[in-house]
């Protein structure tokens, strides 16, 4: 799109369906990678993935071609159909319908960087819960408890 230009970073999250703790260490960091191609070849700029068992972080420049829920709709559909294909899970894997998406300014990016690349040290002391209520609550977010993700208390 000639003259059309953005820098918009988009941190966003989503959760295994079901909650399940399936994204093993065996197979966690290929995903990741997986996920960063994905972001990649959708013509944004990757900056960062990673996440925990249960679900994934991805830290993204949002082409400006794209809406958010157009490119979560992709990344989300080709990241589940690629592990169904891998054989990593007994079953059919999912991801939980939904997702959620902030904003960062540029001068934002190392912090939260550090932040998604840092997630196992990260849920040593904090549930995906109290992480996820706690982005909402910093961002301002107002949200019904009833679409939230399914949630358990658990930490490593």
């Amino acid at each position: 799109m000639a003259n059309t230009y953005s820098q918009i970073s988009i941190h966003s999250v989503f959760a295994v369906k079901g909650r399940e703790n399936i994204i093993t260490h065996q197979w966690r960091d290929e995903l990741h990678k997986y996920i960063a191609g994905i972001i990649t070849g959708n013509s944004a700029k990757s900056l960062a993935v990673g996440g925990w068992q249960d679900h994934v972080h991805i830290f993204f420049g949002l082409p400006v071609t794209a809406s958010i829920a157009h490119f979560m709709s992709i990344v989300k559909a080709s990241s589940s159909k690629w592990i169904n294909e891998q054989g990593f899970v007994n079953g059919k894997f999912n991801w939980q319908s939904g997702y959620g998406a902030f904003s960062y300014s540029k001068s934002q990016r190392d912090q939260v960087i550090k932040y998604i690349m840092t997630q196992e040290e990260h849920h040593r002391t904090k549930t995906f819960k109290e992480e996820y209520l706690k982005m909402l609550s910093d961002f301002e977010v107002e949200y019904d408890e009833k679409y939230l993700f399914e949630f358990y208390d658990d930490v490593i």
